[in-house]
């Protein structure tokens, strides 16, 4: 359908993009390599082009499936040497043509995501947004779920026609392990994934808020992959009731290790101990099972990332759901809001619905009163010359402390994964993820793969679904390879 008149005018890109960063735009591609998306879809979707037709030619773009493929990482954005927020500028030409109704390229996107990512309806949830462009979420998710299930019937039915001998273990029910079950099992291998959580999802079921993706969806997602044939074991942990070294004897001839980054990073601070103070992850795990939390009427949240964001969220939704709601939550945080690692959509709604941010700001100490929290002593912070990750290191004010009111600390200062499981062999990263080779995504040790989380740091889901398919094709590669090693005539 060509538009007959022009829908996208000159003052509509006026407001949305930056015109002086744009004449600085080298076309250094940064945000394609980038792109989660660009890297499942190759050529069916580029950020990069995609942003140069809406330049040239925007009311063509209206037309343009690409136009739904974003999946709102920020990676672009993050990495752009000119700060472009791609998101946002693809956002509102969204709006404009489910305004004006371009449906069509909409249904072909969904299309494209239910055939190339892993988890779709998870993903759509969490990633794509749709209610963000003023669609309704129920009508696309269930639009999606009548997809999914007939491409679904589709891989069952090619799956009985051509099954492997090779059996796979996956430990770990994350974004990550789930999308290397879902691939995997489609190519017809035996899988099995052993989770240590008496339910299956990782953080899609333990951190991840129930207003982002609610847990009903997540077990939709998860019994489309049983369906498909993989044995989900839970309540099962490799280390304890199962010994790693195991797996081989139980004949699996390849481990995929995605457990995600679910330990909190400890932070040495004097009042930690106190009643009132919790780790986010145990926060956020503690509302998304259902308990009765006890919430304060002035909560600070120490952190940047996005779990201080989701757990400050969380505050206010589970306090109100308890109508013990809290009067005031802070985010307390040491950079700059451009240094903040949450994702910028995210805090912008948690700002909208109530959360103080404070910027440059560090906690020194916690305050109690009777062994429960009354408050934290906080200094002033400024940037300065870069760290090793590139962001301007926070340096103290000297003689800025003062104090802040609070009777519930949550501490969100990052996650690591917890790897105590794993054999002496497997190499690890000075931050305490797992190395792998960069291609094949193998550990160190023969037949052992990592992805997700448990390699990259805390990411989106959309990393970790990308990291789960990149292993899973190695993985068929590994088995195929040791099949013709071994005498077998390699699968077609």
């Amino acid at each position: 359908m060509a538009p007959a008149e022009t829908i996208v005018s000159k003052a509509v890109l006026e407001r949305l993009l930056d015109v002086e960063k744009l004449k600085y735009c080298y076309e250094c591609g940064i945000c394609t390599s980038s792109c989660p998306m660009a890297d499942l879809l190759g050529k069916d979707y580029n950020p990069r082009v995609l942003l140069e037709k809406l330049l040239f030619d925007p009311d063509r773009v209206l037309d343009s499936s690409e136009l739904w493929l974003c999946a709102w990482c920020y990676a672009c954005h993050r990495r752009c040497n000119q700060g472009l927020k791609l998101p946002e500028i693809f956002l509102e030409i969204r709006k404009i043509a489910a305004c004006h109704g371009y449906v069509q390229p909409h249904e072909k996107a969904l299309q494209k995501i239910v055939e190339s990512v892993p988890l779709p309806i998870v993903t759509t949830l969490a990633c794509f947004h749709p209610e963000r462009a003023g669609l309704d979420r129920g009508e696309v998710l269930a639009r999606m779920e009548l997809l999914y299930d007939a491409f679904l019937k589709k891989e069952k039915a090619k799956r009985a026609q051509e099954v492997a001998e090779e059996k796979v273990a996956v430990v770990g029910s994350g974004p990550a392990g789930l999308a290397v079950a879902c691939e995997l099992s489609r190519k017809g291998y035996g899988v099995t994934v052993f989770e240590s959580l008496p339910e299956a999802g990782g953080m899609l079921r333990k951190c991840i808020p129930h207003f982002r993706v609610p847990k009903q969806y997540v077990e939709k997602e998860i019994q489309f992959i049983k369906n498909l044939g993989v044995d989900i074991k839970t309540g099962v942990k490799i280390g304890q009731d199962f010994a790693f070294s195991n797996l081989w004897r139980e004949g699996y001839k390849a481990i995929f290790v995605g457990v995600g980054a679910h330990k909190a990073q400890k932070m040495n601070i004097e009042g930690g101990e106190l009643e009132g103070v919790m780790h986010a992850l145990d926060f956020l795990w503690a509302v998304n099972s259902g308990e009765n939390v006890e919430i304060g009427d002035n909560v600070v949240v120490i952190g940047g990332g996005n779990v201080a964001v989701d757990a400050a969220r969380s505050v206010l939704i589970a306090g109100a759901a308890l109508r013990s709601g809290a009067k005031k939550v802070t985010i307390l945080y040491r950079r700059s809001k451009d240094e903040m690692p949450a994702i910028p959509w995210e805090v912008s709604e948690a700002e909208k619905e109530g959360v103080k941010i404070e910027f440059l700001v560090s906690p020194k100490k916690i305050f109690g009163k009777d062994g429960k929290v009354s408050g934290i002593e906080c200094v002033r912070m400024q940037l300065d010359e870069p760290d090793e990750s590139g962001r301007r290191k926070a340096v103290p004010v000297t003689g800025s402390e003062f104090k802040h009111d609070a009777d519930m600390v949550i501490l969100a200062i990052g996650e690591v994964p917890d790897i105590e499981f794993l054999p002496k062999e497997i190499m690890l990263n000075e931050n305490g993820t797992i190395w792998v080779d960069p291609i094949t995504l193998e550990t160190s040790v023969k037949g052992v793969f990592a992805g997700g989380d448990v390699v990259t740091g805390p990411a989106t889901v959309i990393e970790a679904i990308v990291g789960g398919k990149h292993a899973a094709e190695s993985i068929e590669n590994y088995l195929r390879q040791k099949g013709e090693v071994n005498g077998r005539e390699k699968r077609a």
